[in-house]
């Protein structure tokens, strides 16, 4: 009976690193459709979104089984009460990736980005597929190094964020209504993602050692 629940336990991670890996996918594609303007890269991580929502609510109805049937204590209640909430965080952060992917498809054949702006979201692009990569690993080793990795990663993204509002805020920037409405939501796009990739590492440091701080 113990090796069945070992099983599970180990379904559970399985699962976790598949969603993660496709949110990898999808954040590496929007970035490069909202940075290239290509409405054909930005379609299929539309697509995809639907596809991991589907793998999240599987995994949540297993992870809700298994607390019915098993009845985990300690560590692999932690583990079991996780997966709920990474997988929520997982979800969200496909959310975001489509968000972003849905601003280039808007604005295509046009950029969304404005001129002023180009090389900060690209850095901020490139530090959301850096998290998203930390992720996956830590997802599948638990690895404590990971976890502080992933919040000096979003410390940066942050001062990004707070540099677009500078930005957009200033005289400078002399773009449409619109190019300013796209460059806020994407912003914060990014940086939300980041604040979820926070979250999951956060769980896990939970799962490590019983404290979240």
């Amino acid at each position: 009976m113990r090796e069945v629940f070992q099983q599970s336990l180990r379904d559970v991670q399985d699962r976790l690193v598949l969603i993660a890996e496709l949110v990898e996918q999808a954040i590496t594609e929007a970035t490069t459709a909202f940075g290239s303007s290509d409405v054909g890269i930005a379609e299929k991580v539309i697509d995809r979104v639907e596809e991991i929502e589907i793998l999240a609510a599987e995994l949540d109805q297993l992870t809700i089984d298994i607390l019915a049937r098993q009845q985990p204590v300690a560590s692999d209640l932690r583990l079991m009460v996780g997966a709920l909430r990474m997988s929520a965080s997982l979800e969200r952060m496909a959310d975001l990736a489509q968000h972003i992917a849905q601003l280039a498809r808007y604005r295509y054949p046009e950029s969304a980005i404005p001129a002023g702006l180009t090389k900060t979201f690209a850095r901020m692009g490139a530090l959301d597929v850096e998290m998203a990569r930390k992720i996956v690993d830590l997802l599948r080793t638990q690895d404590p190094r990971l976890i502080a990795e992933v919040r000096d990663l979003d410390d940066d993204l942050d001062e990004l964020h707070a540099k677009v509002f500078e930005k957009v805020l200033s005289d400078n920037l002399a773009e449409t209504p619109a190019n300013v409405v796209d460059s806020t939501l994407a912003s914060r796009y990014h940086e939300r993602f980041g604040d979820h990739a926070v979250g999951i590492a956060r769980q896990i440091q939970y799962f490590i050692s019983g404290s979240l701080d």
